[in-house]
């Protein structure tokens, strides 16, 4: 427990991290401002030495093309306004926050402002504050929540330095970034807002130098009034949610074009010079322009100008993913309206302020797009630290909120995430999903145990037998130690005899983990302890074991779960073909084709399955694009694809067969395959598997194992075996040594006949000889309502039922296999000779490998584990270790997921 108090981040330490966070972001923001100023003085300049529509384009043109080569070579996550990747780095999905690109960032803000976009500087602000603070973070070895309070400050510093409102900092912190209330996430991003407001005041980096006393008017409220700013609320709430939706039309306008980064932010250059040189001179100077909407005597006409201007050039200039933020448009935008609706106002009323609607025209429109309420009206009140003015503005504010969230519900920052394949959900940390699951919740339920009175020549054979490197040992069932293979290696030297029982040489007393332990706890004592297991028990029963990858793996089921998906997600698949036929069967089979070779056999066992079952086949191809571009606006050629969905289609036809068929345009091929099942409502998948898997971690391989854990309907995954013929070896096999009268009771022939398709003969695999071992449970006996239909595959078909047993177990229950013989009896169509042959082994995969080898099996069908398929390849390696390790054909079914 004081080691871990001694891991926590200490507060001095924080308080110190904060204070160079704030001092470093106030000084980012005050280039930031004068950069730009000082770039956009030289381009007003350059429009009073050449014609204004040639200077303005020009200018705008080079600096937004050298902007986005600097942004695409460089540092691509500089690109747009940079609050959505703060946004997404704090909600713990990857990404990119370092000293390059804080550099490229605060070099292309600068560009882009100063050639004139009319974007904000307050949003870069907040991105270089924290990509400075996260490498700062990095310099000192802490927790990852306290690296995520850091990047916190420094985007609150940011803001504050930007705005020069540190309080309106630390709330966008609590309101929109990080959402937390903890003591040392406030205290650090107040610290750091506040001296980055007084570094950024000191150094003249205020963003408005708004002089309350020089501005002629009234901040008296009438209550008369309050109709007049209820319209503007309305007004802003709705103007703010077309300007969202803008804002997302812009970004899917400019992706259409399929042109780079450097020409298209080159091309909102072009178009922002080319529009700002036909207007009046003042709507050069974007901080001039506010400065003189809220403090001067504005006309109406030109007001109107002013805002249809600013909304179309935002929507210009941020659609091409130009670095720069919305903060600064909205509060331009925002006043423009306010000022229009105050002017109405005291045209009516004949008191009220038009500057009084524009301050709090602000607020609202800010409001509406940033769907940030408390921070807008703390912005507006820091800056002109009118407590006359709070009560106006809280009406508008929270009208234009609610208004603009019912029309464009959500954050613009999530849609603009979501636009790059990132959906943010409140559950998406891996430490939450630690702190959450228990230890009960991904343990493994069935332990092998030894012994405390086994020997150790016993356990050295169940070591050499098993893929385990450890087992708990087990007296009366009570958990009374554990025992390794480094024992094992360790009491070698020792000469000790074999007839040593375990309970002398294993490790008594050993770590363990009760069912209510979190994952963390459980985590941290294997990391502290440095063990590969915990024994997880009930007083002292064992009740379970727990690994390093069984938190892994609870980890990896998160992520790719329904509940949480923290990092780029791909978009729904597309269909970009199908056929359909009449709807006339019982249920709908799916098949998924790929491989030319083997797509025939594959329908071959679907058609036999639809026949049986009359069901209709939807047959399936997935073409696979790059998670950059969207599969609805991908172009992909289908005549591959389409050439062999006619064959199945021929062979359809050829059966009698309903098939519909289908191409999909997706990022991932098992997306694609489980949106096809959820839509078309399938109730069993057949798919091929090439019987090996090269990626880490998975059993079956990515595709196959989420179809396995993820779909609800019944699977069955085929392994095609070698196309030749196996000999035919009488039944029952002569490996099993039983007595004689269990080898004639296990042997139980069955007969009958049926009609079998015309194509049966046409494969050149061989489906004669069925091998079935069985252990009871609900993917055995959906196996045996699988086997009349696949059997007519084979021109004489022999099936033979299997039992693995224990050697030490002299008489094996046969019970499971008695049931499968009666069910196959009531199929009187069978046209079969059914042998149940008990098989045994120190294995499962080792007596039916064996079986296989020996008595030369055409087909394995695995259906027979207690638990879900991909958790028994998961515990033993069963079915993967059976389906790798043989050349006949593998079929594995797991039933429907209730």
């Amino acid at each position: 427990m004081h080691f871990r108090r001694w891991l926590q981040p200490r507060k001095g330490l924080a308080i110190a991290e904060a204070c160079i966070i704030g001092v470093v972001a106030a000084l980012s923001a005050v280039f930031l401002k004068v950069g730009s100023g000082s770039l956009g003085a030289l381009r007003v300049q350059s429009s009073h030495i050449l014609p204004t529509w040639v200077a303005l384009p020009l200018v705008g043109v080079s600096f937004g093309f050298l902007a986005g080569w600097l942004v695409q070579r460089f540092a691509p996550e500089a690109a747009g306004s940079g609050i959505p990747q703060v946004k997404a780095t704090l909600a713990n999905v990857p990404t990119k926050l370092s000293w390059r690109v804080a550099l490229v960032k605060l070099v292309t803000a600068i560009m882009v402002l100063g050639s004139g976009m009319t974007l904000g500087r307050q949003g870069p602000t907040v991105h270089v504050g924290a990509a400075l603070a996260a490498e700062m973070s990095r310099l000192v070895p802490t927790s990852p929540d306290h690296r995520r309070q850091m990047i916190a400050a420094g985007a609150g510093a940011g803001l504050a330095a930007a705005f020069n409102a540190p309080i309106a900092g630390v709330l966008f912190i609590i309101e929109e970034l990080l959402q937390d209330l903890s003591g040392i996430t406030l205290g650090t991003a107040i610290i750091a807002a506040f001296i980055g407001g007084v570094v950024s005041r000191l150094l003249g980096g205020g963003s408005f130098n708004l002089n309350i006393q020089l501005m002629s008017y009234s901040s008296g409220f009438y209550f008369t009034e309050i109709p007049f700013f209820l319209l503007l609320g309305v007004l802003a709430g709705l103007l703010g949610a077309l300007f969202n939706q803008g804002l997302i039309f812009s970004i899917k306008f400019y992706r259409r074009l399929h042109i780079s980064l450097p020409l298209r932010m080159a091309l909102a250059g072009l178009i922002s010079g080319i529009v700002v040189s036909f207007l009046p001179a003042f709507f050069r100077d974007n901080t001039g322009l506010r400065e003189y909407i809220v403090t001067g005597d504005l006309n109406p006409s030109i007001a109107a100008i002013a805002f249809v201007s600013q909304f179309i050039l935002t929507l210009v200039a941020f659609g091409s993913g130009a670095p720069g933020g919305l903060f600064a448009p909205s509060l331009i935008l925002g006043s423009v309206l306010g000022h229009l609706v105050g002017v109405l106002s005291h045209g009516i009323l004949h008191q009220g302020s038009p500057i009084t609607y524009a301050l709090a025209g602000m607020g609202g429109f800010f409001s509406a797009v940033s769907k940030v309420p408390i921070t807008a009206i703390v912005i507006v009140f820091e800056m002109t630290t009118d407590f006359n003015l709070v009560l106006p503005l809280m009406i508008v504010v929270v009208t234009a909120y609610l208004v603009a969230d019912k029309v464009f519900p959500g954050s613009l920052y999530e849609k603009l995430l979501q636009l790059n394949g990132i959906t943010l959900t409140k559950e998406v940390s891996v430490e939450g999903v630690l702190s959450k699951l228990t230890a009960k919740d991904v343990m493994q339920q069935r332990v092998e145990t030894l012994d405390a009175d086994m020997t150790l020549e016993e356990a050295t054979q169940a070591f050499s037998s098993s893929h385990h490197r450890g087992f708990p040992v087990v007296e009366e069932s009570k958990l009374v130690g554990i025992v390794t293979q480094s024992d094992l290696t360790k009491i070698k030297n020792r000469h000790l005899q074999k007839d040593t029982v375990l309970k002398e040489i294993m490790t008594a007393n050993p770590m363990t983990v009760t069912p209510l332990h979190s994952l963390s706890n459980v985590l941290y004592l294997l990391d502290r302890y440095q063990l590969s297991r915990l024994p997880v028990i009930e007083g002292r029963k064992l009740i379970g074991i727990i690994t390093r990858a069984d938190i892994i793996r609870a980890e990896a089921e998160h992520l790719n779960g329904k509940n949480a998906i923290p990092g780029p997600q791909p978009e729904p698949s597309y269909v970009v073909y199908q056929t359909r036929s009449p709807s006339i069967g019982r249920g709908r089979l799916l098949v998924p084709v790929a491989n030319p070779e083997t797509a025939e056999i594959l329908l071959q066992m679907a058609a036999a399955i639809a026949r049986d079952r009359h069901y209709e086949i939807e047959c399936l191809q997935v073409i696979l694009v790059s998670r950059h571009s969207s599969p609805s606006e991908t172009s992909v050629r289908t005549t591959k694809s389409r050439r062999l969905l006619r064959q199945a289609e021929v062979l359809a036809k050829k059966w009698h067969i309903p098939l519909h068929t289908q191409i999909r345009v997706a990022h991932d091929s098992a997306q694609a395959i489980l949106e096809t099942i959820n839509e078309h409502h399938i109730d069993l998948i057949l798919m091929g598997w090439k019987g090996n898997t090269s990626t880490p971690g998975r059993i079956f391989g990515n595709v196959v194992d989420t179809i396995i854990r993820q779909a609800t309907c019944d699977v069955v995954l085929v392994k095609l075996g070698s196309s030749q013929q196996s000999p035919h070896s009488p039944l029952p096999t002569q490996h099993s040594p039983l007595p004689t009268q269990h080898r004639l009771n296990a042997a139980l022939p069955l007969t009958a006949r049926a009609k079998r398709p015309a194509t049966a003969n046409s494969t050149q695999h061989s489906f004669n000889r069925w091998l079935v071992p069985m252990a009871g449970g609900p993917n055995a006996r959906l196996a045996i309502k699988l086997l009349p239909a696949l059997v007519t595959l084979g021109d004489n078909p022999q099936i033979c039922l299997t039992r693995v047993f224990k050697p030490l177990e002299f008489k094996p229950d046969m019970t499971v296999i008695e049931q499968a013989i009666r069910q196959l009896m009531r199929r009187r169509q069978l046209s079969s000779t059914v042998f149940a042959t008990p098989v045994q082994a120190d294995s499962v995969a080792e007596g039916v490998i064996n079986l296989v080898e020996n008595e030369g099996f055409d087909v394995v069908v695995l259906g027979a584990s207690r638990e879900g398929l991909l958790q028994q390849a998961i515990q033993g390696n069963i079915p993967e270790a059976i389906a790798s390790s043989v050349n006949s054909t593998v079929i594995l079914v797991r039933g429907a997921m209730k």
